[in-house]
């Protein structure tokens, strides 16, 4: 089926706005052209964010199937759960998400401001799970699904991120083709993307889409890169796969998948998920004090470490033109205070 033919329930503003950033270009240097893709403003539900972006398909199914209770999981401080419980709310549904322990922060506020505050304004029903950090199905989100059925509830069964699902990786896919059809009015070709990957359905989604530029496979001028931040490269490299081989079949690209369309680079990932090193903070303050652009400790300041440091390096050139993916992870940034230079 066409891209454009599968069902999506509009939860945004229509497409995200670009706009270029000439002085964090001009403080790299000056050769490499950077601009934003601003997913952080893309709705007025819950902040917004590139999980509400993939929810228009998800939700779409949802309620096609006539279920009445969204279900998902993510970490204290998930972003995707704010989108889920702002998204049900908005829809009139009900709302489950699971909140486990995935990154280990002293904070003593944690738990209680940013993402998880917004959720419990929302009126969502959250579930505190011990359980670590894996991108992996966890058994704490199964055991939900099985408690709103037990009470009568059709529940619809969203994955971490909103990845791992069938139609995880629409809503990227959509922001490839929709980014393209941006350049003719800004008279600017992008050859170099750059987006956080953890659970991988927003790289995963644009790889598809930005293939469907090169239906024969000869070879794209674009490079799409993610940076990891999940600290699990293997696994992040395999879901990142497969989910968009599952989003290429999905909307009918016609062909495989190049292993050089599937790039996630790493050294940029600090410790662990979630928790921010010296370069990702200096890369929120570089961004912040040149452009005013918040970007948070967990997704948007590792990504943008990786595009400074692969500006730096040369490994993105001299002449190239950067579209980086803003994911929309600032309302975590609250639960980060305690942290050197964050506060």
């Amino acid at each position: 089926m066409q891209l454009r033919d599968i069902p999506r329930h509009s939860l945004t503003f229509g497409p995200s706005p670009i706009h270029p950033l000439p002085r964090l270009s001009e403080a790299l240097g000056g050769e490499v052209e950077i601009w934003a893709k601003r997913e952080d403003c893309n709705s007025g539900i819950a902040f917004g964010g590139n999980k509400v972006r993939k929810l228009e398909y998800l939700v779409a199914d949802a309620l096609a199937k006539g279920c009445d209770t969204l279900v998902s999981i993510g970490g204290i401080q998930s972003n995707h759960t704010r989108a889920v419980t702002g998204v049900a709310r908005h829809l009139g549904l009900g709302c489950v998400t699971v909140q486990e322990s995935w990154v280990d922060w002293p904070d003593m506020n944690y738990d209680k401001v940013g993402n998880i505050q917004l959720s419990r304004i929302m009126g969502g029903d959250i579930r505190i799970d011990a359980a670590g950090f894996d991108i992996g199905i966890r058994d704490s989100w199964k055991d939900a699904l099985a408690s709103v059925e037990a009470a009568g509830g059709t529940p619809y069964a969203i994955p971490a991120g909103a990845s791992d699902h069938p139609l995880g990786g629409l809503g990227f896919a959509n922001w490839a083709v929709e980014l393209a059809a941006q350049e003719p009015e800004v008279d600017t070709f992008f050859d170099h993307v750059v987006v956080c990957t953890v659970t991988g359905s927003s790289h995963a989604g644009m790889i598809a889409g930005f293939a469907l530029e090169d239906p024969d496979g000869q070879g794209s001028k674009r490079k799409i890169i993610g940076i990891d931040a999940s600290a699990t490269l293997d696994k992040t490299i395999a879901q990142v796969t497969r989910i968009a081989t599952n989003t290429a079949d999905t909307i009918d690209l016609g062909r495989d998948l190049r292993d050089d369309e599937i790039t996630v680079v790493a050294g940029y990932e600090g410790p662990a998920y979630g928790i921010p090193d010296q370069q990702t903070v200096d890369a929120i303050h570089l961004t912040a004090r040149t452009e005013g652009m918040l970007t948070d400790p967990v997704y948007e300041g590792k990504s943008m470490a990786g595009l400074i440091g692969m500006i730096r390096s040369g490994e993105i050139p001299a002449g190239s033109k950067v579209m980086y993916c803003h994911l929309g992870g600032q309302p975590c940034l609250p639960a980060y205070a305690g942290a050197p230079g964050l506060g």
